[in-house]
Parts: structure tokens; sequence; C-alpha cells
């Protein structure tokens, strides 16, 4: 398991239910990672007036026209079951007065239907309370403050991991849950490590990308707030009565509508009247509903029960990833991904809030269901030599350059242009340039991708997945690409796949 975040602490305990052995790869201490921090909740048909039906209709909605239908639907009826799952391992989540589950309403939500635990702190008593199971389970061994350089592919096949260490971790099939890349771009919601090392790794080693253009902003991320610049505040906080302001004053957007909407809106505010950041008024909303935020906010210096919140859209959250199936399965035999490291076409091209960790726990019990219903191989290839471990430690990828991060941010930002994209073809970061030959082929503007020079949502590119094949020799091919439309080049092929 390559990752400790909220998919890959709850894939390594489903493991570890069924009896199976396994290794925690954690590049951080427990209870550090990216899911540590998310906002929002869980996404599940819990109430009364609500229904799988309904929050796959919402989630195809907001998806515009790409959602994979067998994944939302897999989604949809299985997240109740994973909230009382996640309760019967010890997470408490929010209540309202009756002691039922409170249900919260978010952006592209036509009902309540997302469970919190501590208001906005989910991700922090989720992962608390999965990572102290975990340490303590004695099928689960974790290694922490470790980090993977490369995966292990004997025959053709994923059979381990190497960290950079030199420390081989074989395994009967790797699943990796290193969360998403939006890091990437230097305006962001996300911890510095979310560069994407996941779709590196499985990449370098053969697996398929897919989706690398479909990045989602986040509207609502703090802006001129010293020591809080990038700071998340929560959708669910405009879903109990929050406002949006533009320079004068005014409500310029309706505040639910789904993220993609949003961050437009104000994005065009900005532009029109040269403002870094909008107005959010949370002054009637209950501040003891979301303690982790005021607090936050009030330790930078800004009260947002009395003045409002500047902010202004930011990288937030990668919809594309490696390919899979919905199994969780990607092309390379023996690996699998979860979370927001996985490319499954789920969330389209606008993912609709607090679906993400719904998906975590999900896929992550079924990847860890179809893993274990495998027959098991009878033989365990032979560990590579020394040479070999070596110049596999060696392949680590490299953290993006301030450079990089910045051209993504100019260049692949809420609107793209062909120019821009075209410079990103020549950046020294692999990931970034494979993200620019995606934004480049898909040539219409739907959900989080927006092209200045095609501003139409073209119906030729609906249930279309722009999948990046890999070479698999081992390495990422530093080799610039050719061609406009970023289909060819030294980055591997991009194929066009119709996903149902």
């Amino acid at each position: 398991m390559v990752g400790a975040g909220a998919a890959g602490l709850y894939a390594a305990l489903c493991a570890a239910r069924e009896r199976a052995s396994v290794v925690l790869i954690s590049a951080t201490p427990l209870a550090e990672t990216a899911s540590y921090w998310a906002q929002g909740g869980l996404a599940a048909a819990i109430g009364d007036d609500d229904s799988a039906e309904l929050h796959l209709a919402d989630t195809e909605r907001a998806g515009r026209g790409i959602v994979r239908r067998s994944a939302a639907e897999i989604l949809t009826q299985e997240a109740p079951a994973c909230v009382h799952d996640l309760e019967s391992l010890g997470v408490r989540f929010d209540a309202d007065r009756y002691g039922g589950l409170a249900l919260g309403l978010e952006g592209g939500h036509s009902v309540r239907r997302v469970v919190h635990a501590g208001g906005s702190a989910t991700g922090r008593r989720v992962v608390r309370q999965l990572s102290a199971l975990a340490a303590s389970e004695p099928r689960i061994e974790v290694l922490e403050r470790a980090r993977a350089a490369a995966l292990w592919r004997p025959d053709g096949a994923c059979a381990g991991v190497v960290c950079e260490d030199g420390t081989l971790v074989s395994a009967r099939a790797v699943v990796i849950a290193t969360g998403g890349a939006a890091a990437l771009w230097s305006r962001t919601t996300n911890p510095p490590g979310s560069q994407g090392v996941g779709l590196l790794l499985a990449y370098a080693a053969g697996a398929a990308l897919a989706d690398l253009e479909l990045m989602q902003f986040h509207p609502t991320a703090v802006m001129g707030v010293r020591g809080r610049e990038g700071f998340l505040v929560t959708e669910a906080i405009r879903g109990e009565g929050a406002t949006l302001h533009d320079a004068s004053g005014e409500r310029f957007v309706d505040e639910l509508a789904p993220r993609d909407e949003v961050a437009r809106a104000i994005q065009e505010r900005l532009e029109q009247s040269g403002a870094s950041s909008v107005g959010l008024d949370m002054r009637a909303v209950d501040p003891a509903r979301f303690p982790n935020v005021v607090s936050a906010l009030r330790e930078a210096g800004l009260d947002p029960t009395r003045e409002l919140v500047p902010v202004a859209p930011a990288a937030h959250y990668m919809m594309g990833g490696v390919a899979t199936d919905v199994t969780a399965r990607s092309t390379l035999a023996g690996l699998y991904a979860v979370g927001e490291a996985s490319g499954s076409g789920l969330h389209g091209a606008n993912r609709l809030a607090s679906n993400s960790l719904s998906e975590c726990f999900v896929f992550s019990r079924r990847a860890i269901s179809h893993i274990l219903g495998e027959p098991a191989s009878a033989a365990r290839p032979s560990g590579p030599g020394d040479a070999e471990l070596r110049a596999l430690a060696a392949r680590a990828p490299k953290p993006a350059e301030r450079s990089t991060r910045e051209a993504l941010w100019r260049y692949a930002g809420l609107v793209r242009e062909p120019e821009g994209l075209g410079r990103l073809l020549q950046d020294g970061h692999p990931l970034a340039r494979m993200i620019a030959r995606s934004a480049l082929v898909r040539s219409e503007s739907r959900g989080a991708h927006q092209r200045a020079d095609h501003p139409d949502q073209d119906a030729a590119f609906d249930l279309r997945h722009a999948v990046l094949a890999a070479s698999g020799d081992g390495g990422v091919d530093n080799a610039d690409s050719e061609g406009n439309d970023g289909s060819e080049g030294g980055d591997g092929v991009i194929e066009w796949q119709r996903w149902m």
C-alpha cells in the first residue's frame, strides 16, 4: 500500500480484516497526510428524502457529460454502507438533535446528503481514527517517512515497491493511494507533497493515465491573509448560508452551483475589477459548526464572524489519475489505484462536492475484494539484484521546480490557450508536459477544463476520456512532445476511450 491517507488506511484495514498481511508505505508520519486536512464530508444517500438514483443524477449533472456511469452507480449505491462501516470502526460523525446523522448541503447537491465529523474537521477525525487502528493492527506493518521510488515489475506485472533507501517491498499486489497533483500549481489548496508522485510511479512502470487535463479549482481559497494563502474554506459553509460578494458588495453567483460555475464566476469578476479576491460573508453562519476554519482565520488575524474573508479560486482536486476500472485495477497487472490517485471517470469533468472521500472508501474496499478474490501466484519471483535495486531507487520522481508550478498556474489555470499549453510542452517536469498534452487534445470547454479558443462544450467528446498510454520501459521519457494537438510525442500516445 503506497500512501496512508483515507484511501490507503481504509484499504489496509479492509485487507487486514480478511486476514491478509499489509505493508503501508507513508512518506509522512501517520495522520499527517493530505486527507488529514480535508474539510469536506462524505456524500451518501442516507436521508429519507434521498436515494442512490438522486445522488447519481447530481453526480452526472455536475460531471458535465463524461461521468463513467458504472463507477457513479457503484459509488452512490455503496457509499451509505461505507459510512456505517466507518462508524463501526469508531469514527464518530456529527449527529442531529434526534440522534441521527446530521446531513449537510453542498454545491451541486439537490438535497442534504453530506456527512461530517467535527464540522469541517472530517478529514482530521477520520484519518486520526483510521491511523490509530492501522498502527495497532498486527497484520499491518507501517513504514513511516518512507518514500516509494519505483514499482518493481518482473515478468511484466507489478510485484512490489522499491523505496528511495533501496528497500524492496514485494507484494501480491500494489495499491497506489498517494493522492493527487494539485500542488503542481503555484496557487493551490493542497500541501506541498501533492505533486502526482503515484501517477509518475505508475506511468513509469507501464500503467496508463487518464484525464490529466481535468483539474478542479476550488472557488473559495483564502487569498491575501499572511500564513493562510490557499487555505480552503469548505463549501459546507456556503451550504449553511455564506454568500459571495464582489468589490462593489454585490452578490453575483448562486453560491451552491457546481464548483466549476462558481469558480469561473469569481474569476470573471476578478478580471473585470482587477481585484485579487472576492469576499465570502460567513457572518451569519454559526462559528461552532466550523471551528477549525474560524480558529485558523482568527490565528491569522481575520475574524470571519465580523468581516468578509478574501477568497479566490485555487487548484484543488485532480479528477484524472491512474486509469482504472470499477475494481480499481490499472492497466498494469498487479497494480491498483484508489482515491485521488485514480482516474476511473467517476467525477467526469467536475467533481461533485464530497464525492471524493466517499470514493476513497467505496473503491478501496472494492480493490481489496478484487485482489483477495484473485488466485495467488504459487511462486514469487526472485528479487532484483543490488545493481537493479540501486537503479530503481534512483528513479524516484523529482519535486517540481517553482518555475513549473508558476507555469502551470499561468498556462493551465482556469482558462487555457493553445499558445500557453504549447509552452508547457517544453517544461522540464514530465507530468506538466502530460497535463498540457491532454489539455491540448480536448479542444472544447467542459467543466473544469476551459479553452479560450474553444469556449463551447462539444458533444463529440461526450463520455470520452483522454488516456495516456505508457511505454513501460521503467522510466519517463524526457523528450519533447511533437505536434500541437499533443497526441504524439516522447511522453506516450494519447488515445480517446469511451467509458460507460
